[in-house]
């Protein structure tokens, strides 16, 4: 099960700096996981400070 970005994201960008595969990428002004290339390994989750990723 992949994460995903709610739309809490503030675009801080900090959560696709702690992705070891590269899925989260800039989309209009918040961030976006690629489910395919999630690993669902919720390094993403634990680096957001408004705590906008969950669990698909």
């Amino acid at each position: 099960m992949a994460f995903k970005i709610t739309d809490e994201c503030i675009g801080c960008g900090s959560c696709a700096a702690g992705c070891p595969v590269d899925a989260i990428a800039e989309a209009d002004d918040k961030y976006a996981i690629d489910a395919d290339k999630c690993i669902d390994c919720g390094a993403c989750a634990s680096t957001c400070p408004v705590e906008a990723i969950v669990e698909a």
